[in-house]
C-alpha cells in the first residue's frame, strides 16, 4: 500500500483499479483538505475515528458545513463542492470511482496549484 503525505496529513491507498478506489486518510486536528470538486468521481467518506468537519454545497456561495463522528458517512457527487477539515485528529476512509487526478482546487491553504 502506498503512503502519500499530504501537508494537512496522508492518505493511504489501498486499493485502486478500474472500477473503484479505496484510500485511508488522516486528517490532522486544525488542518483542512483545499475546497475542490470533481468532475466525474463520486465518492463516499466514512468516519472511523475523530470529528471531521465536512463543508459541501453547489457553489461558493452557498456551502454548509456538518460535523462527522465514528460511524457517520455522507456520499459526495460529482460538481460537489466540498472540503473536509479536522475538528480533532481524524481517521475516514473514501470509496469513490477511480479518477485519482480529478479534483479542481478552488482555493488552498497551502498555496497548491
Amino acid at each position: 500500500m502506498e503512503i502519500i503525505s499530504k501537508p494537512w496529513g496522508s492518505e493511504e491507498v489501498i486499493e485502486i483499479n478500474e472500477k473503484y478506489m479505496v484510500k485511508k486518510l488522516t486528517m490532522k486536528s486544525g488542518h483542512r483538505c483545499s475546497l475542490q470538486y470533481h468532475e466525474s468521481k463520486k465518492e463516499t467518506i466514512y468516519v472511523l475515528s475523530g470529528r471531521l468537519k465536512i463543508s459541501t454545497g453547489i457553489n461558493e456561495k452557498n456551502i454548509t458545513s456538518k460535523v462527522y463522528q465514528a460511524g457517520d458517512s455522507i456520499t459526495i457527487n460529482p460538481g460537489v463542492i466540498h472540503r473536509m477539515e479536522g475538528e480533532t485528529d481524524s481517521i475516514y476512509l473514501e470509496a469513490s470511482t477511480p479518477e485519482m487526478e480529478d479534483v479542481i482546487r478552488l482555493s488552498d491553504d497551502y498555496k497548491r496549484a
